[in-house]
């Protein structure tokens, strides 16, 4: 009787489980319309605010010298790329946007991609392009972001965050992307969000 009765306490914990699962529901936390660009992959090609619409994507500010944040955030897109493509979810994309145009050039993005086992290369674009005073201008009118190149030094002054942007454009959440970064929940607001716009 006893283990009848803890067997179907199980159950009935499970079942509330998998029901708060099913029934969750995206929630936007931000609006910020993001600007129209039009900017060059580490693999030579463009990329443009139009060519992102239709699928939700990931952003992120990186730059390739960067001594502190920038290897763990990539890694960490990484993990949630993992995630997605466990979870079966393929339309989407991921952008990292140089904060260091000047020295990060496609080739030198491309080598910098190359140091880590990417799962699905085709949907990431490192990008760049640009100048400083634009994607300091792009990072701050898009983002709510700040970035700002140092009058000493070549460290960039740059946001950590990783971004979730519509099928429209428009950044919807933002999340801790170098350190107690929620991979599981970025991938189940990514998941959702796909399901719930785009009807999937």
């Amino acid at each position: 009787m006893k283990k009848k009765l803890i067997g179907l306490i199980g159950i009935l914990v499970l079942s509330v489980i998998l029901s708060s699962c099913s029934n969750y529901k995206f929630k936007a936390e931000t609006e910020y319309e993001i600007e129209d660009f039009t900017v060059t992959n580490h693999k030579g090609e463009e990329v443009t605010l139009g060519s992102l619409k239709g699928k939700p994507w990931l952003a992120m500010f990186i730059f390739t010298n960067c001594t502190t944040v920038c290897q763990p955030m990539t890694f960490n897109m990484n993990e949630i790329q993992k995630e997605l493509e466990k979870n079966g979810v393929k339309d989407y994309n991921i952008v990292g946007f140089s904060v260091d145009p000047a020295n990060d050039t496609p080739e030198v993005l491309s080598e910098y991609l190359s140091h880590f086992t990417v799962e699905d290369e085709s949907k990431w674009n490192l990008v760049t392009g640009y100048d400083q005073k634009w994607i300091e201008q792009f990072a701050l009118n898009s983002f709510k972001s700040i970035v700002k190149m140092p009058t000493e030094g070549d460290q960039v002054v740059h946001g950590s965050s990783i971004y979730l942007v519509d099928e429209n454009g428009i950044a919807v959440k933002n999340y801790p992307g170098s350190a107690d970064v929620p991979i599981d929940t970025i991938a189940i607001d990514m998941e959702t969000l796909i399901e719930e716009r785009l009807g999937k």
